[in-house]
């Protein structure tokens, strides 16, 4: 076990990108006892997130409540004649990517266990009052420099950069990445219902559409059987009826997706939308091109009501500005540094395989979240392990803006409006998710050891022998599970589905994150038990530490969620785990 040298918490690096001093990466041990750039430990975890729980069950990661008096409420103003060159806007920040070399250097250790990426450049800004169009306009702009001359060879690199798909494509990519109807939608997200396209023109539920639906695989066999086959293509012909078959199942399936669109469509564009038809809906999954709206409204952030619904949003992401310049409004240095360096050091570690969590102006924008949502928290502040949190809202909200996928594309070339839309609605639905769930980052965490010593009593029940063997093992729970806790499955699958999951998660009620949360993480280590119960306690720990379900489907999760449903019908009742 190496030992390094304390940080210097002297030196900072500001809001910016630029440093005011060599500022050394600070590495978290974690909880285990292990260091981040242990070979071992990060083989056995393929160099993806680490363990956050000891063997003795209490977490190591540091609780830093702010010092300083509450700089809120957010309704204040600014001080008049306060430097706006020191307030780091939300948004409208063109920034550049860092780039290797001279503008900006990459540390690793171990297997890409963690990395550190030191920036430096001033970056140009926007005006927060542009247009989508406008805001494109000013992305092509860096192409030609500001006042339309050529660009000089050292600033050509750092335009090609703005592009997407690191550097592939062009600012027509861009700009036909950008949705339409994008002012709109920015006004009221249910503006996005226009852009379905419902292909089934028959009323949902009618006899006809039903009749439609079942005579699709009939109709397919009818016309394979009137089909004659030369002699000798009996094997061809024997082969062409199951891909018949398989094409009018994907023919079914279309057709059932346009009918659930079109259910999700009715119950959103109605002037209140009865939240129990919308939960009925979500549970099953939601269409991405509704479900920004949907989980707004399933989470209480947009009201069902739709005409104060324009004036809420618009109250709430001007609330979130306010605290963005208040807490910012003297640079990073008079910043709560405990929390501030925290979150500085976690924030690229954050999805470290997805281009769109390593680009400059996404990781920014979720230091601001993180920062304002610890210091409106003092009783927990900033834990490790928020973050993730915040991922699945972000990627959701910035597919509202764009036609492309969201895990390539950088938020910089959003126009700026929408850049502060998405970071506001991120942050107040994670807020939203935090509180139902807030004692477990408070001291000590007894949320989590609420949950993990109430796992292992449905562990019990649903698979007494497993149980029995992890005991025979010495193995505990809270050696596993307290990450599944801490991080909601994060670690362990991939950001797709687990958004698969939220959209039952939040369907379920507010409760969900900790009630329904609890069943799926006792059906998950349910499902390995075959190969748990031939493994010693270091194969149990290895394997547990690093599962191999970053590549599950969505069937996978979805018969997941579908075992952790029976097994809540089963055993939520009982006394002891409901109390």
């Amino acid at each position: 076990m190496s030992s390094r040298p304390a940080p210097d918490s002297s030196s900072t690096v500001s809001l910016s990108g630029q440093s005011s001093g060599p500022v050394p990466p600070v590495w978290e041990d974690d909880a285990w006892g292990i260091d981040s750039d242990d070979d071992e430990f990060v083989k056995a975890n393929n160099g993806r997130g680490r363990g956050n729980a000891g063997p003795s069950g209490m977490s190591k990661q540091k609780h830093a409540p702010p010092a300083r008096p509450h700089p809120f409420p957010l309704s204040g103003e600014i001080k008049r004649g306060a430097s706006s060159s020191s307030v780091p806007r939300a948004s409208g920040e063109v920034r550049p990517q860092p780039l290797a070399g001279a503008e900006g250097s990459k540390r690793t250790s171990g297997a890409g266990s963690w990395m550190f990426v030191e920036r430096s450049g001033s970056m140009p800004r926007a005006s927060p009052t542009l247009s989508a169009a406008e805001g494109v306009a000013s992305s092509s702009a860096l192409e030609s420099g500001e006042d339309g001359s050529s660009m000089t060879d050292n600033q050509k690199p750092r335009a090609r950069r703005r592009t997407v798909g690191e550097g592939e494509g062009d600012v027509d990519d861009i700009r036909d990445a950008l949705q339409s109807d994008l002012d709109r939608v920015l006004q009221d997200p249910t503006e996005m219902l226009a852009r379905l396209s419902i292909q089934n023109s028959l009323p949902v539920g009618s006899p006809a559409a039903e009749a439609k639906d079942t005579s699709i695989i009939d109709s397919a066999l009818a016309s394979k059987a009137s089909v004659s086959t030369p002699e000798g293509n009996s094997e061809d012909a024997e082969v062409s009826l199951p891909l018949a078959v398989a094409a009018s199942l994907e023919r079914k399936s279309s057709v059932r997706s346009e009918r659930r669109r079109a259910r999700f469509a009715e119950c959103l564009a109605a002037s209140t939308v009865n939240m129990e038809e919308l939960r009925r809906l979500a549970w099953a999954g939601v269409p991405d091109n509704v479900r920004p709206v949907v989980w707004m409204l399933l989470l209480g952030y947009l009201p069902p009501t739709r005409a104060v619904r324009a004036s809420t949003m618009a109250r709430k992401r001007a609330e979130y500005q306010s605290g963005v310049r208040l807490a910012f409004q003297r640079g990073t240095e008079s910043l709560d540094q405990a929390i501030w360096h925290q979150i500085h050091i976690d924030v690229p570690r954050t999805n470290p395989g997805i281009a769109l969590w390593q680009r400059e102006a996404t990781q920014k924008a979720l230091e601001r979240i993180l920062y304002v949502w610890a210091i409106r928290h003092p009783a927990s502040g900033y834990v490790q392990g928020i973050n993730d949190l915040a991922t699945p809202f972000f990627e959701v909200f910035l597919s509202a803006y764009i036609s492309t996928d969201p895990e390539q594309y950088d938020v910089g070339l959003l126009p700026p409006a929408a850049l502060e839309a998405l970071e506001a609605d991120t942050f107040w639905c994670l807020s939203k998710l935090l509180d139902g769930i807030q004692d477990n980052y408070i001291f000590a965490q007894p949320g989590i050891q609420r949950q993990v010593r109430r796992m292992s009593e449905l562990v019990s029940r649903i698979n007494p022998s497993l149980h029995s063997h992890l005991e025979q093992q010495g193995v505990e729970y809270m050696q596993f599970a307290f990450r599944w806790m801490n991080c909601l499955l994060m670690r362990e699958m991939s950001v797709r589905n687990i958004v698969r999951m939220w959209d039952t998660y939040l369907a379920e009620g507010p409760d969900a994150f900790s009630e329904f949360h609890l069943f799926v993480c006792s059906v998950f280590l349910d499902k390995w038990s075959a190969e748990l119960c031939k493994m010693d306690f270091q194969g149990i720990i290895m394997f547990l530490q690093s599962l191999p379900t970053q590549q599950w489907s969505a069937r996978e999760t979805e018969l997941l969620l579908s075992d952790a449903f029976v097994k809540k019908s089963l055993f939520g009742g009982t006394a002891h785990l409901t109390n």
